[in-house]
């Protein structure tokens, strides 16, 4: 038994957190079970209602967890690797063969068709950072109010006068 009064003090604190941190591990678990419920259920009769709960059940799983890391309860590294396991699950039970669609669908034909598209890729953002333009014409009014034509500086004329 404790001899002082700060000892004794402590032992009620580390009892009420014990017990604080017991509830919420105790929810991460339950809410986790439930998650992977909802997935097995969802993946022998999916429907949209079943895809919906697997979502909210995800999003309270991961709540959770988020409020035991902010609390001290969990490590952050602990609660990012449940979340990473629940995200992983799910990928899991949608399975290959969606990502095996999306890969075929968005990847290219031929290797001829890569080039091409990689090309084009590239010359848009060539000529998007060197801001090339047309110089064009302005019409400006002088104290006699006629009228002058103008021409804008160039992209080469503007560079010189920064250099100087």
């Amino acid at each position: 038994m404790a001899n002082t009064k700060s000892a004794i003090k402590r032992i009620r604190v580390a009892e009420r957190n014990r017990l604080r941190n017991k509830a919420y591990k105790s929810a991460v678990k339950t809410l986790t079970k439930r998650y992977h419920e909802a997935l097995e259920a969802d993946a022998s009769n999916p429907s949209e209602e079943s895809s919906k709960l697997v979502r909210e059940r995800m999003s309270a799983a991961v709540s959770k967890i988020d409020k035991a890391v902010k609390r001290g309860v969990l490590h952050k590294n602990a609660g990012a690797r449940r979340k990473s396991r629940l995200a992983k699950a799910l990928k899991k039970q949608e399975g290959s063969d969606y990502s095996a669609s999306r890969s075929a669908a968005t990847a290219p034909a031929s290797v001829e068709e890569a080039v091409a598209e990689e090309t084009a890729a590239t010359e848009e953002t060539s000529t998007e950072e060197t801001g090339t333009e047309v110089a064009s014409t302005e019409v400006a009014s002088t104290e006699d109010t006629s009228a002058e034509e103008v021409s804008a500086p160039t992209v080469a004329e503007t560079n010189d006068e920064e250099s100087e």
